[in-house]
């Protein structure tokens, strides 16, 4: 196992350099780049229909002093400056060779240098740290509740398959599958934050404002004061899938004939579907784990963190997006794909635990 892990841990250097090559040099020739955006605010105009969204985001870039009154004196004007469209190639990095631009930031990513950002002026790698302890919060929390209510509801279902109580939980989950996450966050806000009902969990952030002042205790009751809502919102959305899949793998494992052998035996319900049936059940929701922790952490979050005002990855990544911001959209690129092929190798490892009979060395020999 100690090799397989170290081989899959080698594979993930060229797989990282694979993705990151890919998608930089898409970005790249893509038009409508920070060149493109800036010529055209400086001439008055706005190429970006994103930047009619009112509201969560706000795309308007942070210019320093001598920006701003570069802004200020072309602004509606019906052409720029070579000279100042030069500078502003010169300022984002384009006044050099694409080829150039690419081996640079290999170089700069080997040395964990993801570069700064172009409208916040702050280091991408000091963005990311400051933004991923939420996006983990929500990721972790949410995953350990959907696995600890889908799994025994899975089972629960398969066992009392066709019963009244298989049907008044299938109602139940289709109701909140149905249901965007987004949707029923905004359904709690109005319950239980101050909406229309009652006042009882607060509307924005993961902490208080006077977090620092409190006691060990108090700290830990405010973080999931805060986590209580959106927390929540994730896991409705997101438990209706797996306990389907627990109940679809369990049917499908009870219907074998090593189950009835088993039954045959003797063996009481439990030691059957404990002893013989999990681990061969839970194979397919563990290879499902890295994906569904992935897809919270970076792409269902997105709208929970701007409903509830959480400072996260995916909403960081969907500003970068917006404000065609490169070096975070490298810099959280190359995070997630990192963090991705990581949880796929936890994947891997946690096959073993469920099923010892798995031997990834000897299937590979």
């Amino acid at each position: 196992m100690l090799r397989y892990i170290a081989r899959r841990l080698l594979l993930i250097l060229p797989t990282l350099l694979g993705i990151v090559t890919i998608n930089f040099f898409i970005v790249q020739l893509a038009p409508g780049g920070p060149v493109d955006q800036m010529i055209a605010r400086l001439a008055g105009q706005d190429i970006a229909a994103t930047a009619r969204i009112a509201g969560a985001v706000d795309t308007t870039p942070q210019f320093s002093n001598a920006d701003q009154a570069m802004r200020t004196q072309y602004a509606g004007a019906q052409g720029l400056d070579p000279e100042l469209i030069a500078a502003i190639e010169k300022q984002f990095g384009f006044d050099k060779p694409i080829h150039e631009r690419y081996f640079k930031m290999l170089g700069d990513y080997a040395r964990l240098d993801f570069g700064t950002s172009y409208y916040q002026d702050r280091p991408v790698l000091e963005l990311i740290a400051e933004r991923l302890p939420v996006s983990l919060s929500l990721g972790f929390w949410s995953m350990l509740l959907i696995y600890t209510v889908s799994i025994p509801l899975g089972i629960a279902k398969a066992v009392r398959e066709g019963t009244r109580f298989d049907a008044w939980t299938s109602g139940v989950i289709f109701v909140g599958y149905a249901m965007p996450s987004f949707l029923f966050a905004v359904f709690l806000i109005v319950l239980f934050a101050g909406g229309s009902y009652v006042d009882w969990f607060p509307l924005k952030g993961l902490v208080s404002s006077n977090f620092d002042d409190l006691s060990w205790a108090g700290k830990i009751a405010d973080y999931f004061w805060h986590l209580a809502l959106p927390v929540t919102a994730l896991t409705i959305g997101g438990f209706a899938t797996l306990t389907m899949l627990t109940k679809n793998s369990f049917l499908e494992e009870i219907s074998k004939q090593f189950v009835l052998t088993a039954r045959a035996k003797g063996l009481n319900q439990r030691r059957v579907l404990y002893g013989h049936v999990f681990r061969n059940a839970m194979l397919i929701v563990v290879a499902g784990f890295p994906a569904a922790l992935v897809g919270i952490l970076f792409t269902s979050a997105l709208l929970i963190e701007v409903i509830f005002s959480l400072d996260g990855l995916g909403l960081l990544g969907f500003e970068a997006i917006l404000k065609r911001d490169y070096p975070i959209m490298f810099g959280a690129l190359f995070c997630f794909t990192f963090l991705g092929l990581a949880l796929t190798l936890v994947g891997d490892i946690a096959y073993t635990f469920v099923d010892p009979r798995i031997d990834f060395e000897a299937r590979e020999g």
